[in-house]
């Protein structure tokens, strides 16, 4: 696999309009409005929740969540059904995000010193503000950067900090309500030029360091009550005492028992991770009325996406950092009012990666894409599936100097998903297609030798290409 950059050639949604024009497609035509709309550089906000995991949505076929407005915007996006991060940690995360690069070439994660200059210069907000942008940020930050940097990228910000609950003028308002009228206060304030909003919310985070966990505001008591939050078939404690002891001992484990230990616990802290998702739905809401009430909803593009995705007691685990399914798949659906609903409105199943979505960003905006960028613009899919897309992505997790927090290597594609640990012998291959839990270690079976071996030649050959990228812009 060749770690990609950009395509040469931005998707112009102009051209894509006209061209439905030549063809006679009268019921598909944009109004005179709508060209208006699409010859204006679009406004954009850039949604991202904490620890939101792909199936914590009800279009995700999640019958218990309440998530009507990430829905809505999902039925009427693009939805990418094999959505995952590079690296399943916030900080490394969100430094892929801003730079559209992986891990091991930004080499930015947690204890680690500030992300560098040379990469936040071409982070998207960077570029954007360059091109004319009010960029602006609000919520949570996760990355450290050099002193300011901040005030270089962004034209306003807001960072936000727990607890979840504060007194406000009086009254007890949550973090994600805050957030959310932040949000709107800059978008209210920037009606003179286009504008790109990163809206970064805590949510659905657990508070690590209060027993409850999770919190929410009084308006979401109501919710869950009377569901009952089903079991996942590998917290079964036989599968747990059936790993390997240096896959027992992790911080994985540790977090389990503050979350999920006991099936009263696994109820109360579920139903609050989800109370936590559905307060964020509801400030979705708010954000969109706000657009409408604005007038600029027609041409304002929404990209909704998680951080990285969450053990709700699989495996006996609680968190995220290993390269398992729950751990790095999360939900991504990029709205773009301007195009038709035929092309808008598809869900789709090609992988796409958090590195996607920086270029993305710039490629609607209209800004040239630097080449060094690994990932790829997701603009194309409004046309229909490209013609050479990736069939496999590489997947990693590189903290270092905690013995709880296992760093980890692997590689996924349509068929198989392979782990590999830096500090063990073990290998982990599965045939997720057919083992959606991820519980057959097939790397165990001698016939799948060559398999394995391919899988980590070419683990190898990636992480070569990522240090030297990493190396040459030292």
């Amino acid at each position: 696999m060749q770690i990609p950059t950009k395509r040469n050639a931005l998707f112009s949604v102009k051209t894509c309009l006209v061209a439905l024009h030549l063809m006679g497609c009268w019921s598909c035509q944009p109004s005179e409005k709508e060209k208006d709309v699409v010859n204006e550089k679009p406004n954009i906000i850039f949604i991202l929740t904490d620890d939101q995991r792909w199936d914590a949505l009800g279009f995700a076929g999640n019958d218990i969540i309440h998530t009507p407005n990430m829905d809505k915007l999902a039925s009427e996006g693009l939805y990418f059904e094999n959505a995952f991060v590079t690296t399943p940690i916030c900080a490394a995360s969100r430094a892929s995000l801003f730079t559209g690069l992986y891990e091991r070439t930004h080499d930015f994660t947690f204890g680690k010193p500030p992300l560098q200059d040379a990469y936040m210069a071409k982070s998207y907000p960077k570029l954007l503000k360059e091109a004319g942008y009010r960029t602006g940020f609000v919520g949570k930050f996760g990355v450290k950067v050099s002193e300011g940097m901040e005030d270089s990228i962004f034209n306003q910000m807001d960072k936000t900090f727990w607890p979840y609950l504060k007194e406000v003028e009086g009254k007890e308002v949550h973090l994600a309500d805050i957030n959310g009228d932040l949000a709107i206060d800059f978008i209210n304030a920037s009606t003179d030029r286009p504008f790109c909003l990163s809206l970064s919310f805590w949510s659905p985070h657990a508070d690590d360091g209060a027993e409850e966990q999770y919190f929410w505001p009084e308006y979401m008591d109501h919710l869950y009550r009377d569901v009952s939050i089903p079991v996942p078939e590998t917290a079964d404690p036989s599968f747990y005492d059936s790993l390997p002891d240096f896959l027992q001992n992790t911080l994985n484990r540790e977090r389990w028992f503050w979350r999920f230990d006991t099936p009263e616990k696994h109820q109360k802290m579920v139903k609050g991770h989800y109370r936590m998702i559905s307060t964020v739905d509801s400030v979705l809401s708010r954000i969109r009325l706000t657009l409408d009430e604005a007038g600029v909803a027609d041409n304002t593009v929404i990209i909704f996406m998680g951080d990285n995705g969450y053990f709700m007691g699989e495996r006996g685990y609680a968190g995220k950092w290993l390269l398992h399914e729950t751990s790095i798949r999360v939900p991504l659906i990029i709205y773009d009012p301007r195009q038709p609903e035929s092309k808008r409105s598809k869900t789709l199943s090609q992988m796409v990666l958090n590195v996607d979505v920086t270029p993305t960003i710039l490629s609607l905006a209209g800004v040239a894409i630097p080449d060094d960028y690994q990932g790829e613009s997701l603009t194309p899919f409004f046309e229909g599936s490209p013609d050479s897309w990736r069939t496999g992505v590489y997947l990693e997790h590189r903290l270092e100097n905690n013995p709880k927090l296992l760093k980890t290597s692997g590689y996924r594609d349509e068929e198989f998903k392979f782990i590999r640990y830096d500090d063990s012998e073990l290998i982990e291959l599965y045939h997720h297609q057919s083992d959606v839990n991820e519980v057959n270690n097939l790397a165990l079976e001698e016939k799948y030798a060559e398999k394995v071996a391919y899988y980590s030649t070419k683990c190898d050959s990636i992480v070569h290409q990522l240090v030297q990228q990493r190396v040459s812009n030292q």
